[in-house]
């Protein structure tokens, strides 16, 4: 109820012509003030006029009024200023550490916007507001979309600053784990980290003129290469990589971490390992060349690989498969820019304090088609709009940040359908 008490206050959803102290002083709320998320009062900033005397300072917010007292804040310094304490029962009058008394007002939740934040927090549904998404226009739907996309671009960035930290601001490392990772599409995302953190970017950069090489590095290091196996290329990696792992010192990862269970025979971890050799065969210095390269088309042939001819026969080293073409597709290529490149370019550019980046980043999103998935599919069923990746970034962090952690009152498309059905 606290929460929603701060909610309405931090939205005006109360009565303002209505509101005064608890001694029937009228009050006017010039700026609600700041909300504070971490210790001390809950809005910082604030600026009231009470009896036509301007107030500047913190306001703090609880059901009760005793509440003051039972968070003992009436022997906290930190709480002296506050200039107003908003309460929905006013059940005793509270003071500062020096004793002076506290100015008071009540506020109550009004019933609409309580009957439907209720709705919204009890519904089961993963996204409760999806038959009334399109009630909200289509400019604060955008403004909303604009802001989610940075939102999770600050959150992948603040992943990729942790792995520069961990990896002595090397930037080549940084790109070529992160772009390991993303190869595993889910299902195997952490065990193609864990075998890019076990095997060095610069033991793979000596190679990069052997792809047979490559191939021992990576299925080798994946525990891939299974002393039983009987085909004749394995045998041969397994040869080489036995050369390579003493040379470099290297342990490799577990096997039966990189699983195969309902995933689709081209999704194979055998097949996306032979893709990434492709990859780093044909570029020596790929992060170089995607700072000096800003158009999408570009940046796609980095990654327009085939696999080697072994691999057109294979899906895994236990039989043959009838011939076919693996290349990186399109939509994973798409996949791989919207995972990877942005998120690495846009942290480079935060890092470096050069903005320029940043846009570039922001522009391939929007240069890029949108996500297929169920989740996308999900909004526009529902009738949302979407252009371009960006949008499609934005839902998935609506739906992971927002919709699945039941963040209702920190949403803005709830903020909407409230406002509209309180008639504010």
């Amino acid at each position: 109820m606290e929460r929603l008490l701060q909610y309405v206050w931090k939205y005006r959803f109360y009565d303002e012509a209505g509101l005064c102290t608890t001694e029937g002083l009228p009050v006017v709320v010039i700026d609600p003030g700041i909300q504070n998320s971490d210790a001390g009062p809950d809005f910082f900033n604030a600026k009231i006029r009470v009896a036509g005397t301007v107030w500047a300072g913190c306001v703090e917010i609880h059901r009760k009024a005793s509440e003051w007292h039972t968070h003992r804040h009436d022997g906290d310094p930190a709480y002296d200023s506050v200039i107003l304490h908003i309460v929905e029962e006013d059940d005793t009058p509270v003071r500062r550490t020096n004793g002076e008394l506290v100015r008071q007002a009540v506020i109550r939740v009004p019933p609409k916007v309580k009957e439907h934040m209720e709705w919204l927090l009890s519904r089961d549904t993963l996204t409760p507001c999806l038959e009334q998404i399109r009630e909200v226009e289509p400019v604060h739907l955008s403004a909303w979309l604009s802001a989610l996309v940075s939102e999770r671009l600050e959150r992948k960035t603040d992943a990729v600053l942790g792995l520069l930290e961990r990896h002595g601001d090397d930037w080549n490392e940084v790109f070529y784990i992160t772009l390991m990772r993303n190869f595993g599409f889910g299902t195997n995302s952490d065990a193609f980290e864990w075998l890019a953190e076990s095997l060095p970017f610069h033991c793979i950069l000596k190679h990069r003129d052997n792809r047979l090489s490559i191939e021992a590095l990576l299925f080798g290091q994946a525990g891939l290469l299974a002393e039983s196996c009987s085909d004749p290329y394995c045998r041969l990696l397994q040869r080489e990589y036995a050369f390579l792992q003493n040379k470099y010192r290297l342990k490799p990862v577990e096997g039966f971490l990189f699983k195969k269970l309902r995933t689709r025979p081209v999704n194979f971890p055998h097949i996306r390992l032979a893709q990434l050799a492709a990859i780093w065969s044909m570029n020596d210095t790929l992060f170089s060349e995607i700072l000096a390269n800003s158009q999408p088309e570009m940046l796609k042939n980095r990654f327009n690989v085939f696999v080697s001819d072994y691999w057109e026969t294979h899906y895994h080293f236990e039989a043959a498969s009838p011939p076919r073409k693996k290349p990186v597709g399109i939509n994973t290529v798409h996949v791989i820019l919207i995972n990877t490149v942005v998120p690495v370019l846009f942290a480079y550019g935060k890092k470096k304090q050069q903005p320029e980046y940043t846009m570039r980043a922001l522009q391939l999103l929007e240069d890029l088609p949108p996500e297929r998935n169920s989740l996308v599919k999900t909004f526009t069923e529902a009738g949302l709009k979407v252009k371009n990746a960006a949008d499609t970034q934005a839902l998935i962090q609506l739906r992971r940040e927002y919709c699945e952690k039941k963040k209702c009152l920190y949403c803005r498309i709830a903020y909407h359908l409230i406002r509209k059905r309180s008639g504010k």
